[in-house]
């Protein structure tokens, strides 16, 4: 049962219990968590939204006076950053946070004065998919992270695509493994997914395109880079910086 929630704008989950470990994602504020184990000051958790698991500070998560069922959150924060009231005090959010998990919590308090976007309200067209993704420009790259104060490529999709009501995994090794193959790129539309991959043939990398030529993805920052059946080059240096593998379509 999902009886925990994140009650901070981002939580760090880490690979183990201690706070040198690596960050391998984050936990959204309004994120319900099931309690794995605990070890010290450390939880592992499974992430409601994603099933993705790590170890967080049990001092970021509350504890749910009444355990949900698993529901699909639909109500999410939409501007760059929103500001809500939790425990009386001023707490800020980034956008793309489920603000509804919340609704009905009186313990602890929290009143939400912010913009809100409905997950699925919106048509997956081309010019909502530009709207929606750039919003996340300059947002810089970190890795394991899912939100405009820092963010990973696959981070950055998941995030975009849940505006939109459509789930993604976490990493974008197992995004691969879901859609539909796109077979050349001259056939790719607006929210086509991009993966890239190493000398070794692991995917490695995954970028939204916004048409057949240019792909959004967090690289160093989330940029706009041009792309062709090669790969993509970075516009600032001219430089090709990833291979392309695959391109898949999410119905």
């Amino acid at each position: 049962m999902f009886g925990w929630i994140c009650s901070v704008p981002v939580a760090p989950m880490r690979k183990e219990a201690a706070h040198r470990s690596e960050m391998v994602s984050q936990l959204l504020f309004g994120e319900r968590v099931q309690l794995i184990e605990s070890s010290g000051d450390f939880v592992l958790v499974k992430n409601e939204y994603d099933s993705y698991t790590g170890w967080c500070q049990r001092s970021q998560l509350t504890e749910l006076a009444i355990f949900a069922e698993s529901i699909e959150p639909k109500i999410l924060s939409s501007n760059y950053i929103n500001i809500g009231m939790l425990r009386e005090a001023a707490i800020h959010l980034p956008m793309g946070v489920p603000i509804s998990n919340w609704k009905g919590i009186t313990d602890p308090h929290f009143t939400y004065s912010g913009t809100e976007h409905s997950a699925g309200s919106i048509p997956f067209s081309e010019s909502n998919i530009v709207a929606i993704s750039t919003s996340y420009l300059n947002v810089p790259y970190l890795w394991g992270g899912k939100s405009v104060f820092g963010i990973d490529c696959s981070g950055f999709s998941q995030q975009v695509f849940r505006y939109f009501g459509k789930k993604l995994p976490r990493d974008s090794g197992d995004q691969a493994k879901q859609g539909e193959d796109v077979g050349f790129l001259v056939e790719s539309r607006a929210g086509d997914l991009a993966f890239f991959d190493n000398a070794e043939g692991t995917i490695t990398h995954v970028g939204i395109l916004l048409n057949n030529h240019e792909i959004i993805h967090a690289s160093g920052k989330v940029r706009i880079d041009t792309i062709d059946q090669w790969g993509i080059i970075n516009r600032d240096t001219e430089l090709r910086t990833h291979t392309l593998r695959i391109i898949k379509r999410y119905p």
